[in-house]
């Protein structure tokens, strides 16, 4: 039960984990990057500092929440709610007492939660989740992500920037799954020059933390160590882990640990049983454009089917409203755009490559990169490239794939394109302002049918 309203993404994920990239960023840039722009600098870190304006900038966002539920007249009821059978919600408030709501629908939101993994303990203190990774402090000397999804590599790239020696463990041969091939290769190879380390096709079997004794004004003391000849201290946490096509087990020291092996639906004490609702093996609750299978119960977010993502979430909260009001709500699943917010960052939206030689669709590719866009250039920020896949017979554009700087901001022009069923030509034949990054949008698009001008 949260105090604050915005959920998971306002409160501990999407927002304050922004805050912490943007702060990290500018701080590596102010350390490593000014000084080629003839800026001099002298650069210290205060993390509490850097902590504060993270709860800052949620605490604004959350209160613009509630200034919206009362700009439109939403009453918020604070508590923790359980359905007790149609109609029915009873909320049960900090203080225990209860109340109950009548009503002729329930939309269920609750969101998702971190995933946990067998032999991995969570303390939300030398082995963290998402949450946990927003709070650590100091930074680590050494830290180990368990995951190379989004969440993790975002995470970890926050605390490399900081001054954490970084590895990330996956059990997967490659990082960011949902990702094009071609794009998470490139990515990977961005970071790995960045100093993270890479451990792929590795199973973790546990994560241990080691006690340590220390007293005050004492060497610290481990069984089996004498004053004259202490044995070696060991490390805060003993990662133990085997190679997925078989091998022998390895380990690994860290001084932390995140534990960041996807999130799961949110379902526990909800109720669901008093309508007749049973969530499916991985905990997902079955939706019929948003209807359960109990009348008068509709579901959105993380919680049911689809990417778990905050945009995702909300256009299913409009289709739903939509829906109930006996309007024609609607979501096209097929344009919901996917980001990482490192550097340089990741966003793509529609098919990948691997999905359409899966389907046999025929398909013709454009690629620009950046090395080659004159903004990029003269902003010593030229990594990655722009990828449009457009349909072979009809030019329609199917997905495109970005990795560079700023993509996050750009992928939002191919998801209007997609919306309106652009081909690639309208892309390309679209004036854009010079000297832009975005360019390399228009440029890729030209390489479609070969015809690039700027590269």
């Amino acid at each position: 039960m949260r105090a604050t309203l915005g959920g998971t993404c306002l409160n501990v994920g999407c927002i304050p984990s922004k805050a912490l990239l943007h702060a990290s960023e500018m701080f590596e840039l102010a350390s490593k990057d000014f000084a080629g722009l003839g800026i001099k600098a002298q650069v210290e870190l205060d993390l509490p500092a850097m902590h504060r304006q993270k709860a800052d900038s949620v605490a604004a966002l959350t209160k613009g929440v509630e200034f919206l539920f009362r700009k439109n007249k939403v009453e918020w009821i604070k508590g923790k709610g359980r359905i007790d059978g149609p109609g029915r919600v009873v909320v049960t408030t900090a203080d225990g007492a209860a109340q109950t709501l009548e009503t002729k629908n329930i939309v269920i939101a609750t969101g998702s939660e971190p995933s946990r993994l067998p032999g991995v303990e969570v303390d939300q203190t030398r082995i963290v989740d998402s949450t946990g990774a927003l709070a650590l402090s100091p930074v680590p000397k050494r830290l180990v992500v368990i995951g190379a999804g989004i969440i993790g590599l975002e995470l970890g790239s926050v605390w490399r920037r900081l001054g954490a020696e970084v590895t990330v463990v996956e059990y997967l041969d490659r990082i960011v799954p949902g990702a094009d091939a071609e794009v998470a290769t490139a990515f990977q190879r961005a970071l790995t020059k960045q100093g993270v380390k890479f451990r792929l096709g590795q199973k973790v079997l546990k994560a241990e933390v080691n006690q340590i004794d220390i007293a005050i004004d004492q060497p610290a003391k481990f069984k089996g160590g004498t004053k004259a000849s202490p044995p070696a201290i060991p490390d805060p946490i003993t990662l133990t882990f085997e190679p997925v096509a078989g091998g022998p087990p390895e380990t690994l020291g860290a001084d932390a640990v995140l534990l960041s092996v996807g999130r799961r639906p949110y379902t526990e004490g909800l109720g669901l049983e008093t309508v007749g609702i049973t969530p499916d093996k991985r905990g997902v609750i079955p939706n019929d454009h948003f209807r359960t299978s109990a009348p008068g119960v509709w579901v959105l977010g993380d919680v049911t089917s689809g990417p778990m993502l905050a945009h995702k979430a909300e256009d299913e909260a409009i289709a739903c409203i939509e829906t109930i009001a006996g309007k024609a709500g609607h979501v096209n699943y097929a344009v919901i755009p996917s980001v990482i917010y490192t550097y340089p960052e990741v966003a793509w939206v529609g098919a990948t490559e691997e999905e359409l030689k899966a389907q046999g669709v025929a398909y013709k590719a454009g690629k620009f990169p950046f090395t080659a866009n004159s903004r990029a250039k003269v902003n010593h920020e030229a990594e990655g490239f722009v990828k449009v896949l457009a349909d072979a017979a009809t030019d329609r554009v199917l997905g495109v794939h970005m990795l560079g700087p700023d993509v996050s901001e750009m992928i939002g022009e191919y998801c209007v394109a997609m919306e309106f069923a652009a081909a690639s030509e309208d892309i390309a034949r679209t004036c854009h302002p010079h000297p832009t990054r975005s360019e390399a949008l228009r440029q890729a698009a030209m390489g479609v049918d070969g015809w690039t001008m700027q590269a």
